[in-house]
């Protein structure tokens, strides 16, 4: 009931923001994001009490409102996106290797600060998001290329100063890779049962009396959320999980529809960013439900429970359509990320 509460005030809210311009969510965007920033701060001021923001999993992500738990790192994103494509919107500098400076600048201070929560997860959804970004608004690929390998060089000097249990589940994923079973009821629990309840469902699944006596007789943490994909796969089958992933790759392709047939460029970047956090979001659940990526707590969208997620993608949508209803009037637009040196 909790959840079908939080899906009907998340569509509510993502009619609200289609009805204005997405425009006028741009001239309020550094706003919006010194707001998410000073919330994320908040989060991490010693001493606030325990009933307002209290610890779950090691993390300090929410902040108690009573009814719901707010979770300030999903709605900045939705402010980063809207900052980061409002800046970019007449500029040419981020086409140099110094003038990708400022968008990682921008970047790195919500990062920075949910990685200090830690939220290890949500930190790596902000990568995908900013490459598609300053791929759509023209950044040459070979600087971005350039990044990307010296980022992978420098992944393994990480390593140490991740926390025991980041370590654990990688070190957990190479054994499963490898085939060692050792683990298995230990640091490999949760996915090795998330496996075999995803097998146990088939290829069309299993009669629902059926898959909740398996769901209680082999107990998968987190299965409202972080592992949700297996649960799907359990009731509905191969065939069930594929399908909602269709839904996701169909969302994705209309918002980069609607990106490609808007020639103004904060409403050619927003939904490219936020096409960039679904689908990261959704390949990383459904890795870790598979086995395939370690567990870092990314939570499935739309479908997971939580309020805060259930909101935030209701509003990506709403400025998804918001961009769609529009075009801007012709004649006072400059050309938008069209390069005569595009490489």
């Amino acid at each position: 009931m909790r959840q079908a509460i939080y899906t009907g005030a998340g569509i509510a809210v993502g009619i609200a923001v289609m009805i204005p311009s997405y425009r006028t969510l741009g001239y309020a965007s550094w706003l919006l994001l010194l707001i998410a920033v000073g919330l994320l701060i908040f989060l991490l001021v010693p001493g606030v009490p325990a009933s307002i923001v209290r610890p779950r999993n090691g993390a300090r992500s929410w902040i108690d409102l009573g009814p719901m738990d707010l979770q300030p790192s999903e709605f900045a994103k939705i402010a980063w996106v809207l900052t980061l494509a409002w800046y970019l919107r007449y500029r040419a500098n981020h086409r140099t290797m110094l003038g990708l400076l400022p968008p990682a600048i921008l970047t790195a201070i919500p990062v920075g600060l949910i990685v200090l929560q830690p939220d290890l997860g949500t930190v790596l959804l902000f990568v995908p998001a900013l490459f598609a970004i300053l791929v759509a608004a023209g950044a040459k690929l070979k600087h971005l290329s350039l990044i990307v390998l010296l980022s992978m060089l420098a992944a393994p000097a990480a390593y140490p100063l991740l926390r025991p249990h980041q370590q654990e589940r990688i070190v957990g994923l190479f054994m499963q890779l490898k085939g060692d079973t050792s683990a298995d009821q230990d640091i490999n629990m949760q996915q090795v049962t998330a496996q075999r309840l995803i097998g146990a469902g088939g290829i069309t699944g299993l009669p629902e009396a059926h898959s909740r006596a398996l769901l209680q007789y082999n107990a998968l943490p987190e299965r409202h959320n972080d592992m949700i994909f297996a649960v799907l796969c359990n009731r509905f089958g191969l065939l069930g999980g594929v399908g909602v992933l269709l839904l996701y790759l169909l969302w994705s392709l209309g918002a980069l529809w609607t990106a490609a047939r808007c020639p103004e460029p904060v409403g050619r970047l927003v939904p490219i960013g936020f096409v960039g956090f679904l689908l990261a979001q959704v390949v990383v659940n459904a890795g870790m439900n598979l086995g395939i990526l370690p567990v870092i707590g990314i939570t499935l969208p739309f479908v997971s429970h939580g309020g805060s997620s259930m909101l935030a993608m209701w509003i990506m949508t709403g400025l998804v359509a918001s961009v769609a209803l529009r075009r801007p009037r012709t004649g006072i637009l400059r050309k938008s990320f069209e390069y005569d040196d595009d490489e």
